[in-house]
């Protein structure tokens, strides 16, 4: 009660000097048990916790971080256009399994969206003044420079996918060539034989997985690779319906469509219907990813689900993993663990 009418009386917060007489112990004990240290007695732990309870304590996290040479916060790097960020559920499953990893600690998550080279600049320069501990890299293209840069910086950090086949960073992916080649084998079993298939962005390792995984499908069915059943496509509704009208256009006779993401077949969908085309009976839809969208579309969407939430749990666990043996002076070279998680064919009415 005294100590709450000095505090309205305007005195500063509680130092840890005033912790530390309070519990009868010395600062350097009262430090040790307030940053979580076994190497004090379970009645001095209790004696300090009672102290900060009493004065209301609140450890300066900025002087704390600084005195042990670190951040307290990681950042999640974004190379992509708010428009796909807010549109595609992957981002929001990759953000919310992350949170729900670091919720437990004392890390900060710091959100950022790099599209252009001045931004790009802007943020290799925070990560240069030690801004952060770790970097979380979603959606990296193949021509991305940030995973380099960030290895020249010595900064941990782990990626969502591959760039290619070859990555040295550390990674959590799905196995996109084995659900896109699920997704193809079970359209072939459904009796399809114009099997058409509209990609991503082909200057990622992700959207080329699953093109190789729609030909394995084909080849193992012993059905040509025609090159005028493939289409690329952006990830996005727009880029999927363009796809699809393009296809269309070309190949009327198509009577099955894999497009390499739930809201590329939600833009498919909507040509497909302007055209007359029943689904499934004219023509069959297969999906990627599971989103929601994919339960909720009419008919609802066969679609190939990746454990995104857990990927984004796994990146924030091998960063964990990685910020704990980071020790630069030392010369040891970091942990680069590589995950590659199960993808599952869901099987739905529009197939």
């Amino acid at each position: 009660m005294a100590a709450a009418r000095r505090r309205g009386a305007g005195r500063t917060r509680p130092t840890l000097e005033e912790v530390a007489a309070r519990a009868g112990v010395g600062r350097g004990t009262a430090s040790r048990v307030i940053n979580g240290s076994p190497r004090v007695s379970d009645r001095t732990r209790a004696a300090v916790e009672q102290a900060v309870a009493d004065l209301g304590y609140v450890p300066n996290r900025a002087a704390r971080a600084l005195a042990a040479n670190r951040a307290d916060a990681v950042a999640l790097v974004i190379p992509e256009p708010e428009t796909r960020l807010f549109a595609e559920p992957y981002f929001s499953d990759i953000i919310r399994g992350v949170g729900g990893e670091l919720a437990d600690t004392d890390l900060q998550l710091l959100l950022t969206i790099v599209r252009t080279a001045k931004e790009r600049q802007r943020l290799a320069d925070y990560l240069a003044a030690h801004r952060v501990d770790g970097v979380l890299l979603i959606s990296a293209h193949a021509a991305d420079p940030l995973p380099d840069l960030l290895e020249r910086m010595e900064i941990p950090a782990v990626l969502s996918g591959r760039r290619t086949a070859r990555e040295a960073a550390a990674y959590v992916d799905s196995d996109n060539l084995g659900g896109a080649r699920a997704a193809v084998t079970h359209l072939v079993e459904r009796g399809r034989r114009a099997i058409a298939t509209i990609t991503g962005p082909l200057d990622t390792y992700t959207a080329q997985c699953r093109l190789d995984g729609y030909r394995e499908a084909l080849e193992a069915a012993d059905l040509p690779r025609a090159a005028d059943l493939v289409e690329p496509g952006d990830f996005t509704e727009e880029g999927g319906r363009r796809a699809m009208a393009a296809l269309l256009a070309r190949r009327p006779d198509v009577d099955a469509v894999f497009a390499a993401s739930d809201v590329m077949a939600a833009g498919a969908r909507r040509v497909l219907r302007e055209h007359g085309r029943k689904i499934p009976d004219d023509v069959a839809v297969v999906g990627y990813g599971d989103s929601p969208l994919a339960r909720h579309m009419d008919p609802p969407l066969t679609s190939v689900r990746q454990a995104t939430e857990e990927m984004g749990r796994a990146m924030a666990r091998v960063l964990l993993e990685q910020m704990a043996s980071y020790a630069p002076q030392t010369g040891t070279p970091l942990p680069r663990p590589q995950l590659v998680l199960p993808a599952e064919l869901v099987r739905r009415e529009s197939s």
